[in-house]
């Protein structure tokens, strides 16, 4: 027999991005485009397209983790940064802290990867 206090909770979210249409993004709104959707610590970690596309994908995977997709937090309230060993890393802010809270998610594990057209995120948040 499995009690409640056996059970743990697990969300999952993943995503996948063209780089070309983050490229396309910054070349037509540039800082329009960066500073609405990264935070400044992202902007200083992330220098490529290839990059700033993992975190693009990163934040979107965790707001389907969230349950919340992008109409209920706003991207800068999901920050994508790096550990000391450079593995990445994810803060929430705002809404999308209060949801995690919420939901009783209190650790997100996260990885990224591209190749030289997409990026992808997935993201496992789980609660304990």
């Amino acid at each position: 027999m499995v009690t409640s206090a056996q059970v743990s909770k697990t969300a999952v979210g993943v995503d996948i991005i063209e780089i070309g249409r983050i490229k396309q993004a910054v070349s037509r709104w540039q800082d329009s485009f960066l500073n609405r959707i990264y935070t400044e610590n992202e902007l200083k970690i992330a220098r490529s397209a290839s990059s700033l596309a993992a975190r693009f994908a990163a934040k979107e995977a965790v707001m389907k983790a969230l349950g919340t997709g992008f109409r209920g937090v706003s991207w800068k309230e999901i920050e994508i940064v790096n550990s000391t060993d450079g593995a990445p890393l994810v803060k929430l802010y705002g809404r999308a802290l209060q949801r995690s809270h919420e939901l009783g998610l209190t650790r997100f594990e996260i990885s990224l990867s591209h190749s030289r057209k997409y990026a992808i995120a997935m993201v496992m948040a789980h609660a304990e």
